[in-house]
Order: structure tokens, then C-alpha cells, then sequence
């Protein structure tokens, strides 16, 4: 059986008006919101591949290479991104111990921080890697910190790595073919590890523990900046492999001071 579908009428408001006056078309288009302006996202331009030109690349995920300096500049201090108007010295380096909000706009504009990253040693951004995100979210966190690194570093700026490790599968060969958290960095140089925060219940200190472990045997640093605090249960077994330099966080610093 066949059935023919029978012709309704079908009305859209305005479509059979008749032509309204340019000029009132004018008028209602002035009426109209305006769209706000969409800040632009990292995937626009293909997660900014500028900041990578010329870099070296490592790994089968090609994760940018911070080089190691030629020389090892020890910071008299670590100051946060979001407090460096409030100390000029150039001994202290600048850090990113902090929410991933407070340093957005060097994630989202690099460049415009550029020749201020000249100024004093760099800490490359300690993008969150939160043991229960994806793996994929955990990978573009450590390709974006390496990426922002290597592009100050190309700029002329005395970068030292960040190292940031999440669950297990950012710093052992569990889910991929390379400890991830490692990737991008150069071994026997100087890199930075932040504690503050990290280890505060018995999984954090045995998650960073084994971080740390893992650290120090594929990278072999000669020196490791520490932002925050260094239990020795955690940090003795090294402390004869590399020189390790403690730093207060800015919390504990600012109350000191009152």
C-alpha cells in the first residue's frame, strides 16, 4: 500500500511578510545583541605550533626539548607568576606554583611576556597534572609546558625545566612506550619540582615518592630546586645523586614576615 503524503501548509513567521524598508531593517539589525568576542582557544591555530619552530622534538608523542644550559644559574628565590610585580630582583626566579588561572594569559599569549622572561630565570609553567584527569588531558599539559619552555628558551630566556607528574601512567611505561613526565628534558642538567600541595595525605606522599624515584633515574639531574617542602623520608635516598636547593613557598615566606 502506498501513501501519498498529503501537502501541508507551512508557515515560518516573517517568510510571506512583505519586504520591510531598508531602513528599518537597519534599525532592527542595530537592535539586535551583539555577539561577544570568543577569546581564542589554544586548538585555534593548532596548539600554536610558532612556539615550537626550530625546537627538537621527543619521544613518539614529539614533546618540544627544553635544552639544557650551558651553565647552572641557582635562583636566590622562587617568586609566583602572579606576585613578580612585587620583587624586581633578577636573582629570583619566576614560578608558577599556583592555580592554572592565575598564569592564563602566559598559556593563551605567550609572547606577550616575552622580553619580560629575559629579565631573571624562568621556571617553564607548572601546568596541572591531576592524577584522576584523562591521559590525553595529562599529555597536552606537559606538551603545553615544554612548548611555552623551549619558545622563552628560543627567546633568549634562562628557562629551567618544570617537572610535574600525575597518576602512575605520566612516569612509568604502564600505558605508554615513555615516562611522559619526563619527556622534553635534557639529562645530568637543572630542573625544578614543586612539593607544595603534593604531599599531604599518605597516597599524595607514595604517588610523589614514586614520581620522584622515577625523576631521578631517567633524568639524573645534577641540580633540583624544590618549591615547598622535603620530608626526608622522600628526598634523603638522593640527596647524595644530585644537589637539591629548597625554596619556601610564598604562603609560609609571606607569614613569616608578620
Amino acid at each position: 500500500m502506498t501513501h501519498e503524503l498529503q501537502q501541508q501548509p507551512f508557515d515560518i513567521p516573517g517568510l510571506n511578510d512583505a519586504p520591510t524598508d531598508v531602513g528599518d531593517h537597519d534599525a532592527a539589525a542595530q537592535q539586535q545583541p551583539q555577539r561577544p568576542a570568543r577569546r581564542k582557544a589554544t586548538i585555534d591555530d593548532g596548539m600554536n605550533p610558532e612556539l615550537v619552530a626550530g625546537a627538537d622534538f621527543d619521544g613518539v608523542l614529539g614533546i618540544p626539548v627544553i635544552k639544557r644550559p650551558a651553565e647552572f644559574v641557582i635562583p636566590s628565590n622562587i617568586i609566583p607568576f602572579s606576585k613578580r610585580a612585587r620583587d624586581d630582583d633578577p636573582t629570583l626566579a619566576v614560578g608558577f606554583y599556583e592555580m592554572d588561572t592565575e598564569f592564563a594569559d602566559v598559556l593563551i599569549d605567550p609572547e606577550r611576556f616575552a622580553d619580560e622572561f629575559r629579565r631573571r630565570p624562568l621556571i617553564s609553567p607548572d601546568c596541572s597534572l591531576y592524577r584522576d584527569a584523562p591521559l590525553a588531558v595529562q599529555i597536552a599539559n606537559v606538551y603545553r609546558s615544554r612548548a611555552i619552555g623551549y619558545y622563552y628558551q628560543s627567546r633568549g630566556a634562562y628557562v629551567i625545566p618544570q617537572i610535574r607528574w600525575g597518576n602512575s601512567l605520566t612516569y612509568t611505561t604502564e600505558a605508554l612506550p615513555e615516562r611522559l613526565a619526563f619527556l622534553g628534558v635534557e639529562k645530568h642538567g637543572i630542573v625544578a619540582i614543586g612539593t607544595y600541595g603534593c604531599i599531604r595525605t599518605a597516597d599524595d606522599k607514595h604517588e610523589f615518592a614514586a614520581g620522584l624515584d622515577a625523576m631521578m633515574k631517567t633524568l639524573e639531574p645534577e641540580i633540583v630546586l624544590v618549591y615547598g617542602p622535603m620530608p626526608e623520608q622522600i628526598f634523603n635516598p638522593y640527596k647524595h645523586r644530585a644537589r637539591f636547593e629548597p625554596y619556601d613557598d610564598w604562603t609560609s615566606r609571606t607569614k613569616s614576615r608578620d
